[in-house]
């Protein structure tokens, strides 16, 4: 049975470097995000590494993963996200899933898909999470 659970994070760092291209045109990067998740998912200090595509200045593809310790819906462990999307002068759109397999201790046999739209310059962002167990 699939429930669905929402929340916000905040991010703490973002820390981006060049990998190949120049700065206003096609460019590869690398990112190593620290991100904080209320609500459904309480985790302090999630790890995020993400691969960035940029066309141009502002807009973009991504794809990264990011590690979560903290509790889903009150069970405790950790698990990893797959996370995917582009991002324009507007915003960013993300989705997200767990890892299959990734879940440890309370949250062995979780899975679940999400995501999230980003609006430059919020601090908190909301997110949905549809959870299931194994």
């Amino acid at each position: 049975m699939t429930t669905r659970t929402t929340g916000s994070f905040t991010f703490a760092d973002w820390q981006e470097s060049v990998v190949a291209g120049d700065e206003g045109g096609p460019r590869l990067a690398h990112a190593v995000v620290t991100n904080a998740f209320t609500g459904g998912i309480e985790a302090q200090g999630t790890r995020c590494v993400y691969a960035i595509s940029y066309a141009d200045d502002a807009t973009g593809v991504f794809t990264g993963y990011e590690t979560c310790t903290g509790t889903v819906d009150g069970r405790q462990g950790s698990f990893v996200l797959r996370e995917w999307g582009t991002f324009d002068k507007e915003g960013t759109h993300c989705s997200f899933e767990v890892l299959p397999g990734s879940g440890t201790d309370g949250l062995a046999g979780l899975r679940g898909t999400g995501g999230f739209t980003a609006v430059h310059g919020t601090k908190s962002i909301p997110y949905a999470f549809d959870v299931e167990w194994a």
